[in-house]
């Protein structure tokens, strides 16, 4: 929401939610009526590629949106290196408004405007009109308003809204106030619409421009570079007609600078491009390998686990994942699809989400495996190399700390990844198991002047983990159950096991002494 929402701030539909697509009801139930008046042939090529289209966009647009993800995780070439608040993932769920807008548009257009139902599949002094005109005064037009909505009484009301978003991603480009994109989508109609009443329109050139628009969009916004360099050498005035990532993304760090739609040379004319752009391009395009301290190495769950990555679906990665609705069923082939090309082609695992605290730099690794092939006796050898070969990358990068995630840490696998230790004794990075974390953040939050602790707890791995550590510190660790304690102390060495009593909360000297309940992963530390 920008700053003070000025009117036609909100979307009509906004509060119908995922029923907004009914708008688009008219145009079905349009189609349906002349087929069975008047049967297929009635159906002309314009109006037949208004919904195709339009879902043709939602999958070009998801595509950029997977792909920006993919490569912001495990890119050298990132522009912006920061992460994403969770208020600009609520606030960008609507990208496809302006998608259902557009096609509300062409409806009314197709309707308005006979002629259009007589369009041929294509026409080359139309696609020429198109490009001069959206070079033209598209581009010029478009450089002045976007700098007016940089005027502190649109901004604030309007434009605002959008420049929320830092670090952007490709559906940042189509997050705008309902006002900003009735201007945007007049602009764009400037060429189709010129080429309608010259008489030269077809319905491929207004299809592919479209494309452009979204590519180019997407493009701009994708927070990676991604243009080569020998295309400005090859073609040297490229570069006043085609911006890159990096040009655009000094406007939302800068703002007062680089205003251009697509077409940088109204920024070079107006002297608003930022001196910036050539030396962040070469910087970005040349890129800094990360070298995380810790990696966290899990693998896929079930099929649908897929869908639940950043660089899936956000509406279904914002459900629970044992969520089943209806529609998750037509997506069963594309999961299958993906599972056998990850059997096929997945040689190493890759990089799904990075994560900064202060100073720390984790990443996560998934290994292209579900549950169900860690249960086949003739996949594991496979599987014990995809995590070797990661342990081993890791190592090379200088990776800290790399911890197996669920399966991967699997007895009958690797036991625990001792298999690599033992295979590897001059390893850099340290090789844990999730438990091996938690124990590691049990032991670090007791104070270090610490003489008891009273251990509440069952008999798991981690439990006994952190009393043979305490214990091998010197550390008094008190359990009140009988039956644990003979467990865990039969399975400690005689010097530790002295360290180890059964008794109640009497014996505890308070000023010294610290409680730990280790029950199912949960952890609380308090003073006893």
């Amino acid at each position: 929401m920008a700053t003070r929402p000025g009117p036609l701030t909100e979307w009509p539909w906004q509060r119908m939610g995922n029923f907004k697509y009914l708008v688009m009801a008219p145009v079905v139930v349009h189609g349906a009526y002349r087929v069975m008046n008047k049967g297929w042939g009635d159906i002309d090529l314009a109006y037949s590629l208004i919904l195709p289209s339009l879902a043709l966009r939602m999958i070009h647009n998801q595509i950029w949106i997977s792909l920006s993800r993919y490569q912001t995780a495990r890119s050298k070439h990132r522009i912006v290196d920061r992460g994403i608040e969770f208020d600009q993932v609520d606030r960008e769920r609507g990208w496809d408004d302006q998608i259902v807008f557009n096609g509300l548009l062409f409806y009314v257009g197709y309707l308005a405007m006979p002629s259009v139902r007589r369009f041929p599949l294509w026409r080359t002094d139309g696609a020429v009109a198109t490009a001069l005109l959206h070079a033209g005064p598209v581009e010029f037009l478009y450089y002045w308003f976007h700098r007016a909505l940089h005027h502190h009484f649109l901004y604030s009301r309007y434009h605002s809204h959008h420049h929320a978003s830092i670090v952007t991603e490709p559906i940042t480009s189509v997050i705008h106030p309902f006002g900003e994109h009735i201007v945007y989508f007049t602009l764009f109609a400037i060429p189709m619409l010129s080429t309608v009443y010259m008489g030269n329109g077809s319905a491929l050139v207004f299809v592919l421009y479209i494309v452009y628009i979204d590519f180019m969009n997407n493009m701009g916004h994708c927070n990676f570079e991604l243009v080569p360099k020998w295309m400005f050498q090859v073609f040297p005035p490229l570069k006043y007609l085609m911006y890159t990532p990096s040009f655009h993304s000094l406007h939302h760090t800068q703002f007062r600078t680089n205003y251009s739609l697509f077409m940088p040379f109204y920024d070079y004319i107006y002297s608003t491009m930022d001196k910036a752009s050539d030396e962040l391009y070469e910087n970005s395009l040349k890129g800094t390998e990360e070298t995380p301290d810790l990696v966290h190495l899990t693998h896929m769950t079930n099929l649908q686990s897929a869908y639940h990555l950043r660089v899936g679906f956000a509406s279904i990665a914002s459900k629970p994942s044992d969520n089943s609705e209806w529609y998750m069923w037509t997506l069963w082939p594309l999961a299958w699809l993906s599972m056998v090309v990850a059997w096929i082609y997945g040689s190493s695992a890759f990089v799904v989400e990075r994560i900064k605290l202060k100073k720390m730099k984790m990443q996560t690794w998934v290994v292209p495996r579900y549950n169900f092939q860690y249960g086949l006796t003739w996949d594991r050898e496979s599987i014990n190399d995809l995590i070797e070969k990661a342990i081993l990358d890791a190592d090379v990068r200088g990776v800290k700390v790399l911890s197996l995630g669920l399966l991967n840490q699997a007895k009958q696998l690797n036991g625990n990844g001792e298999l690599f230790r033992q295979k590897y004794p001059k390893l850099g990075v340290r090789i844990v198991d999730g438990s091996g974390l938690a124990i590691g953040v049990v032991l670090k939050s007791i104070p270090s002047d610490a003489k008891q602790v009273f251990l509440h707890t069952g008999t798991c791995k981690i439990a006994r983990a952190v009393a043979m550590a305490l214990c091998g510190k010197g550390i008094q660790v008190i359990m009140n159950r009988k039956k644990e304690y003979d467990m865990l102390k039969s399975q400690m060495p005689e010097n530790r096991a002295s360290y180890l009593k059964c008794s109640s909360n009497d014996m505890m000297d308070s000023e010294k002494a610290w409680s730990a309940a280790i029950r199912h992963g949960f952890i609380p530390l308090t003073k006893a």
